[in-house]
């Protein structure tokens, strides 16, 4: 395997306990077969949250840490800063709600470079630092697909809570993320035109990071305000637009008729479907400009 230097980029915002468990499990991160790594944190607090614990964790880590801000309340511009400080020929991006397993980036590496990939996209799986209740278990409302080592990744399926690439595939793109999706939906929108460009990402289900689940997720509220948010996101993209309002068209009176029932046979399958049903009326109210949640769900 081909060593090389990996810049871990981090966006962030008011979130310091979950931010100094990320960049501490990041310190115990097995080099391996000679790569090195660094860290950038983008502070996406106009107020400057994390700058004082981020200093305070670089003083004393062995592992350089560099602290910028972007004052603008943007996640795209975030993480467009963090690529401007980043110096290495790998770049690996994680949720400031996630850590990684100590084997995190020499798996990453290892199957970026087994298969001639531009990028390796892996697993993010709950951490509950409680138990959750019962129907969150019952209901995997917090797991995500996992395909075999190895798949080739659509860009539709792809994120970047736990994702390495080569830095060269930014060659000639004027920005990573675009802007115009501050509000979420960046990261589908950068894996579509990378992967448009002949770029080829796969996937590692061996390169885990687990995400914190707090009990504000636990709510019933939560879930549908973020499928909401969600469908809304998805019609920010042009491919595949027309197809998806049809099917919304008709999912969203299938599902109205259908909840009443599903409360028969618990909360776990009342809430699969009304997180459905808000995926696909997210999607309409955003044909008409309408958005009820407005900011991403913390």
């Amino acid at each position: 395997m081909k060593s090389g230097h990996i810049s871990v980029c981090i966006c962030t915002y008011q979130r310091p306990l979950l931010l100094k468990r990320l960049l501490e499990k990041l310190a115990l991160q097995r080099p391996g077969e000679g790569f090195t790594f660094s860290i950038v944190v983008a502070d996406n607090d106009p107020g400057l949250s994390a700058e004082n614990l981020v200093q305070q964790m670089a003083q004393r880590s062995s592992v350089r840490i560099i602290y910028c801000s972007e004052p603008r309340r943007n996640i795209a511009l975030a993480r467009n800063k963090t690529i401007e400080h980043a110096d290495g020929e790998f770049i690996a991006f994680i949720d400031d709600d996630e850590f990684p397993a100590d084997d995190w980036l020499q798996r990453l590496l290892h199957a970026c470079s087994d298969f001639k990939a531009s990028g390796v996209l892996g697993p993010v799986r709950p951490h509950f630092d409680t138990p959750p209740p019962r129907w969150i278990l019952r209901g995997r409302f917090c797991e995500r697909p996992e395909p075999p080592t190895g798949t080739v990744m659509h860009w539709t399926k792809s994120r970047t809570g736990n994702v390495l690439f080569r830095r060269s595939i930014l060659d000639g793109m004027p920005e990573a993320f675009r802007p115009e999706f501050g509000t979420g939906g960046e990261d589908q929108d950068f894996f579509m035109r990378t992967t448009q460009r002949g770029c080829v990402f796969v996937w590692c289900n061996e390169a885990v990071a687990y995400e914190t689940v707090p009990p504000s997720r636990w709510t019933r509220r939560y879930m549908l305000n973020r499928a909401l948010l969600r469908g809304n996101i998805v019609l920010k993209h042009s491919a595949g637009r027309n197809v998806l309002v049809v099917k919304s068209l008709a999912a969203v009176p299938a599902y109205l008729l259908i909840l009443p029932v599903t409360l028969l046979f618990g909360q776990h399958v009342f809430m699969k479907y009304g997180i459905k049903f808000c995926d696909h009326l997210g999607r309409l109210l955003a044909l008409f400009r309408l958005n009820p949640v407005n900011e991403r769900q913390m």
